[in-house]
């Protein structure tokens, strides 16, 4: 997939203020720190676009970046990161249920993990959450270049055996420094569009 064009349309945080125009929405969710910045900049082959922060739980908006004018990544406020006040943690909870819940246009979601960890027990609701709702999920195993090859089978079955992904779900692994898993993403949003 050529990338022409990226605009960061929107940052939302209530329904009135999402996008209009019916196209399809790829929604980003994961661990704050899990590297949802990166994997952004990664597919849009920009360096500094999306902005990677040292201070996780900073992305407190649901972000619609449209992409080549044709769909939006959706990147949301990450989940599990305790600094953040038990009020705003409710508040993020809430958006992301009623975008989830009620967004006709979204396509498909990208969960992404850390390829060296067990999955963890927010990531294992959040999984489960999004089966409650049928929504279709690839997991996304980021930071693979970390893990040595000859672990790399072994951590995956790992993920997959924690997560138990249900018929018509995938795993890609990801690395912003080798770029694997790009064109696998890629091509699961143009078989999807």
């Amino acid at each position: 997939m050529r990338i022409n064009s990226v605009n960061m349309t929107i940052s939302a945080v209530r329904r009135s203020q999402y996008p209009t125009d019916g196209k399809p929405e790829y929604l980003l969710v994961g661990r704050s720190n899990v590297g949802k910045s990166s994997f952004i900049n990664t597919l849009i082959n920009r360096k500094n676009y999306a902005r990677t922060s040292a201070t996780p739980g900073k992305t407190q908006t649901i972000n619609f970046y449209l992409v080549n004018d044709a769909y939006y990544l959706v990147d949301a406020p990450g989940y599990g990161f305790a600094m953040i006040s038990k009020k705003k943690q409710k508040k993020f909870g809430l958006m992301m249920e009623d975008y989830i819940q009620n967004r006709p246009n979204l396509k498909q979601v990208f969960m992404l993990v850390d390829f060296r960890h067990k999955p963890s027990n927010d990531d294992l609701m959040m999984y489960n959450y999004l089966k409650h709702y049928r929504i279709p999920v690839t997991i996304v195993g980021t930071k693979s270049d970390k893990v040595g090859i000859t672990l790399h089978q072994k951590q995956r079955n790992i993920i997959l055996s924690d997560l138990d992904l249900v018929v018509g779900d995938d795993f890609v692994m990801f690395s912003n420094v080798t770029k694997q898993g790009k064109k696998e993403i890629y091509e699961k949003i143009e078989r999807t569009m």
